[in-house]
C-alpha cells in the first residue's frame, strides 16, 4: 500500500529510535579521524598571529629540511600551480551599484592577512608532531598593518580599511520596502518604539572539528576526500574549481559527522589546502583542527547591530517598521555571509504579523575578525530577536497586554496564502492557535503564584514570550534519490542530503517503510558519497521536506516500475496488479509474487530507479516558546526555570527526533542568550575567545525543572507532499528572544522597566549586575 493511497502513513509518526545510535554508543562510529590508509602523511597549518599584516618574506628553509617533511608551501607556490581564490559574493553591490567591495581569499594568503588564523603556509610530514613542529619552524616576516575589529571602529570615519576599495568598509548593502511610505506610516502613529539591538559574535560551536583526509589514487589520478561536511557535492564542486579539475577526478566521501549547525556547509580554505597537497605529492594527506584552529578560522555566527523602529496606531496596530543594520561579516565578504544578513534574515523580519510597510536598510560590513558565515538559524534568529524585543517594548510602551498586541496583529489563517513585503508567501499558518496552546501547556496564568514563591526567595521571576516563523529550504528545492530493491532483501535507498547528527537516516528509513510496507531491518540508506549521487546536502532545514519528499516520489516510482514487471510475470495488465506488505497479488486469483524474488529475476538481479523530484517551494515552521527565568538582584545571575513551546512543523514523521532537534536549538538560543560571545581585543586585534577555557557554552543542565516542546501538525505544509516543515532550525530562533524578554520582564517587575532597552546578550551575571547598578 502507498502513501497516495493511504495518506495518513506518509510517515509512520512513531518515535522509533534512531537507526545511527547502536554503532555510535558501541564506539563503532566512523569520523574521518577514525579512517587511516596507507602512507597517510600529515598537515599542519601556518597561521598569521596579525590581524592586518604585510607578508614581507617566508623562510622554509630550515622547516623544509627537518626529518620527514615532505613538503612546505605557501601561496606563491598555489598561485603558480595555478589554485584560484575562493569565491566571493559577487551578486551583491555596493549603494553605488558597483559589485561587492570584498578582498580575494585565497587558499592560503598571498601578499596580506586579515584575521588572526588565517592560513600562510602548509606543512605536510609523515606523522602529525613532526608536521605541528615543522610549522612552527616556518619564519614569516609580517609587517603590521592598522586595522579594525568591530563595527563602531570599522565605519568611523577613517578607519583603517580592511581592503582599499570598500570605502568605509562597507562590502555591500541593500534597501527593502519603501522609505516614503513607511515615513508617512511614523508620522502618524500614536506610539513609536525605537531600539538598539545587538546579535553578538558566537561560535559555531560542533563537537568534531572540520576534519579532512584526501586520498590520491595514482592509477586513475583521482582524489578521494574524506571528510566531516554537510554539502560534499559542493565541497567536490569547489576543490575542482580551484585546482582546475574535471568533476569525475574528485569523490567526496562523508562518514559519521559530529555535528554541522551550517557552519560545515561549503568548502573552506583548508580543505582544498588538504586536497592540493595529496594532489601535488601523490599520496595521502590528513588534517583534523584542533579546537583553537576551530576558534580562530572555522566561520563564526551572527554578529549585527541594528537600529529597530515600530510605528503602531493608539489601539496598538503596526503601521510600519524600520531597520537599519550593520552586519560584521570579518575580512572577507563570503556569498553566504552576506545573503544571511542583507537577503534571508529580511525574508522573515515581519515574521508572523500582519506588515506591509517597511523601510530596511542593510549593510555588510568589514572587519579584520574570521568571516561570518551559516549557523543555526542563518540571519532568522536575528531578525526574530530584533522584532520580538519590539513587540514586548511596545506593550510596555503602550500599556498593552504582549498577548494581546501580539493576538491584534498576527497574520490570520483566512489570509494564506499570505504574502509579505519581502514578497516571500507563506502557504499555512495558524499562529494565533500555536500561541493559545503554548499559553496553556506553559500555565501562563499561574504565573503569579510562581512569582510570589521566587520572591520569598529573594529573587525576581520574569516571564517571556516569543511568537515567529522562520523560512527553510535553502530555495534548493530538487533533490534526487536512487532506489535498488536487491535480490538479497534489502531496500537500498541513496540520498544526497546529508547526516549530521540529526536522525535523518532513520527518518528517511521510516518513509521507505511507509511506501513499501516492509520492515525498517529491510531498509538501507546510504548517504554522503558523491560518486552515488549529487545533491545540494543539508542546509536550511531542507533535508526532510526535499530529500524525504524525494524519497517518497522515487519509492512510489519504484513500486509501479515493480507493478509493471510483475504484470509482465503474470501476463495481466498492471491495473490488475496490487502491492501490499511486500508483496504483488493479481486481484481475484491466488497468483502472488514476492517483491525481492521478482528484483531477482531482473537481468541486473534489482530493481532500480533514479529518480529525481522538485517541492513547490519553502517551508514556513512557526512557533510559540515560552520561558520563566529567576533574577538574583544581588548578583545579576539568571536561572531559566521553565521552558515550554508549541511548534507548528507541519505532519510530524518521528517525534522522538523532531522533539530532539526543538530541545536542542533551544538550548544553542539559550546559550547565545546568556554565556556565548566571540570578543576580539579593539586595541590589538587578537581573539581573547581563544578556546573552551576563555568561551562559555551551554551545558546540559542550563534548565532548571520543566523543558517541553510540543508539536501541532493540524496546519501541514502545501509545498511538499510530505505535508512536512523544516525544524533543525526552530529551537535556536525562539530561544533567543524568550530569554531576553523574560529578563526584561523580570527587571520590570523590579522596578527597572526602563533599563529593557539596554539589555543585550549574553545576559551574564557580571554584565546584568553593572546593569543594574546603574540603574540604582
Amino acid at each position: 500500500m502507498t502513501t497516495e493511497t493511504n495518506p495518513t502513513r506518509f510517515g509512520s509518526g512513531q518515535a522509533v529510535k534512531r537507526l545511527e545510535d547502536e554503532a555510535l554508543l558501541a564506539g563503532a562510529g566512523r569520523y574521518t579521524d577514525d579512517v587511516s590508509v596507507p602512507g597517510q602523511a600529515w598537515l599542519s597549518f601556518v597561521r598569521s598571529p596579525y590581524p592586518h599584516a604585510k607578508v614581507v618574506s617566508i623562510d622554509r628553509e630550515s622547516a623544509a629540511a627537518m626529518p620527514g617533511v615532505l613538503g612546505v608551501f605557501t601561496g606563491a607556490d598555489l598561485a603558480a600551480a595555478g589554485v584560484q581564490p575562493m569565491p566571493g559574493a559577487a551578486a551583491f553591490k555596493r549603494a553605488d551599484g558597483s559589485d561587492c567591495a570584498t578582498p580575494d581569499r585565497h587558499v592560503l594568503a598571498q601578499d596580506r592577512v586579515r584575521f588572526v588564523g588565517e592560513p600562510v603556509a602548509i606543512v605536510v610530514a609523515e606523522t602529525a608532531q613532526l608536521a605541528r613542529d615543522a610549522a612552527e619552524a616556518v619564519m614569516v616576516e609580517y609587517a603590521e598593518l592598522p586595522m579594525v575589529v568591530d563595527i563602531a571602529g570599522a565605519t568611523a570615519g577613517g578607519a583603517p580599511l580592511v581592503f582599499d576599495a570598500a570605502t568605509g568598509n562597507i562590502a555591500a548593502e541593500m534597501r527593502h520596502g519603501s522609505a516614503e511610505a513607511t515615513a508617512q506610516a511614523f508620522a502618524k502613529a500614536s506610539h513609536v518604539v525605537e531600539l538598539d539591538i545587538v546579535n553578538q559574535r558566537v561560535v559555531a560551536l560542533t563537537i568534531e572539528p572540520r576534519s579532512v583526509l584526501a586520498d590520491f589514487d595514482a592509477a586513475s589520478g583521482r582524489i578521494t576526500i574524506r571528510m566531516s561536511t554537510q554539502m560534499p557535492s559542493g565541497v567536490r564542486d569547489s576543490v575542482c574549481a580551484a585546482l582546475g579539475l574535471p568533476k569525475e577526478k574528485v569523490r567526496v566521501v562523508v562518514g559519521d559527522v559530529g555535528g554541522g549547525f551550517g557552519m560545515k556547509t561549503g568548502a573552506y580554505p583548508e580543505d582544498i589546502a588538504v586536497a592540493f597537497a595529496a594532489h601535488t605529492l601523490k599520496r595521502a594527506v590528513k588534517w583534523i583542527a584542533d579546537r583553537s584552529e576551530e576558534f580562530l578560522s572555522t566561520s563564526h555566527g551572527r554578529d549585527i547591530e541594528a537600529h529597530a523602529e515600530l510605528a503602531l496606531d493608539a489601539n496598538g496596530k503596526i503601521l510600519g517598521l524600520r531597520i537599519r543594520t550593520h552586519a560584521n561579516v570579518g575580512a572577507y565578504a563570503t556569498g553566504t555571509g552576506v545573503a544571511i544578513q542583507l537577503l534571508i534574515g529580511p525574508w522573515v523580519q515581519t515574521s508572523v504579523y500582519d506588515i506591509q510597510t517597511i523601510d530596511f536598510h542593510f549593510k555588510a560590513v568589514l572587519t579584520n575578525t574570521a568571516p561570518t558565515g551559516a549557523y543555526r538559524g542563518a540571519g532568522r534568529p536575528e531578525a526574530i530577536y530584533n522584532m520580538e524585543r519590539l513587540m514586548d517594548e511596545a506593550a510596555r510602551q503602550t500599556g498593552i497586554d504582549r498577548v494581546e498586541l501580539r493576538r491584534r496583529n498576527f497574520i490570520r489563517p483566512e489570509q494564506m496564502p499570505y504574502k509579505n513585503p519581502m514578497q516571500q508567501t507563506y502557504d499555512t499558518g495558524q499562529f494565533e492557535s500555536v500561541m493559545d496552546q503554548a499559553l496553556k501547556l506553559a500555565d501562563w496564568g499561574g504565573f503569579e503564584a510562581r512569582a510570589a514563591e521566587s520572591k520569598r526567595a529573594g529573587r525576581v521571576r520574569g516571564l517571556g514570550i516569543a511568537t515567529f516563523l522562520e523560512w527553510t529550504g535553502g530555495n534548493v528545492f530538487e533533490e534526487r534519490v536512487t532506489v535498488s530493491v536487491q535480490s538479497d532483501g534489502v531496500i537500498e535507498v541513496y540520498s544526497a542530503v546529508n547526516a549530521m547528527g540529526q536522525g535523518i537516516a532513520t527518518t528517511l528509513a521510516q518513509l521507505v517503510v511507509d511506501a513499501f510496507d516492509v520492515p525498517i531491518e529491510k531498509v538501507r540508506i546510504v548517504l554522503g558519497d558523491t560518486d552515488r549521487g549529487d545533491g545540494f546536502g543539508s542546509a536550511g532545514s531542507r533535508s526532510l521536506f526535499t530529500g524525504g519528499s524525494a524519497v517518497r516520489i522515487g519509492a512510489e516510482r519504484t513500486i509501479d516500475k515493480a507493478r509493471e514487471l510483475a504484470a509482465k510475470e503474470f501476463e495481466v495488465s498492471p491495473a490488475d496488479v496490487q502491492y501490499a506488505a511486500g508483496l504483488f497479488n493479481v486481484a481475484g486469483t491466488d497468483l502472488q509474487l514476492d517483491l525481492f524474488t521478482l528484483a531477482s529475476r531482473q537481468p541486473e538481479g534489482e530493481i532500480f530507479v533514479d529518480s529525481t523530484s522538485t517541492v513547490s517551494g519553502p517551508t514556513w515552521p512557526n512557533g510559540c516558546h515560552i520561558t520563566e527565568v529567576e533574577l538574583d538582584p544581588a548578583t545579576g545571575e539568571v536561572g531559566v526555570m521553565t521552558y515550554a513551546s508549541v511548534n507548528d512543523v507541519g505532519r510530524v514523521v518521528n517525534p522522538l527526533i523532531v522533539r530532539g532537534q526543538l530541545e536542542g536549538g533551544a538550548v544553542q538560543g539559550i546559550g547565545q542568550a546568556l554565556c556565548e560571545r566571540v570578543v576580539y581585543d579593539p586595541q590589538t586585534g587578537q581573539p581573547l575567545t581563544g578556546s573552551l577555557m576563555d568561551y562559555a557554552a551551554p551545558r546540559a543542565d542550563i534548565i532548571a525543572t520543566m523543558f517541553r516542546m510540543e508539536m501541532d501538525e493540524s496546519t501541514p505544509c502545501k509545498n511538499n507532499p510530505l505535508g512536512v516543515k523544516g525544524v533543525g532550525e526552530l529551537g535556536t530562533i525562539g530561544a533567543t528572544p524568550a530569554i531576553v524578554n523574560a529578563v526584561a520582564d523580570a527587571l520590570a517587575r523590579n522596578g527597572m522597566a526602563k533599563l529593557s532597552p539596554r539589555l543585550d546578550m549574553p545576559l551574564t551575571p557580571d554584565r546584568l549586575w553593572q546593569l543594574m547598578s546603574s540603574a540604582a
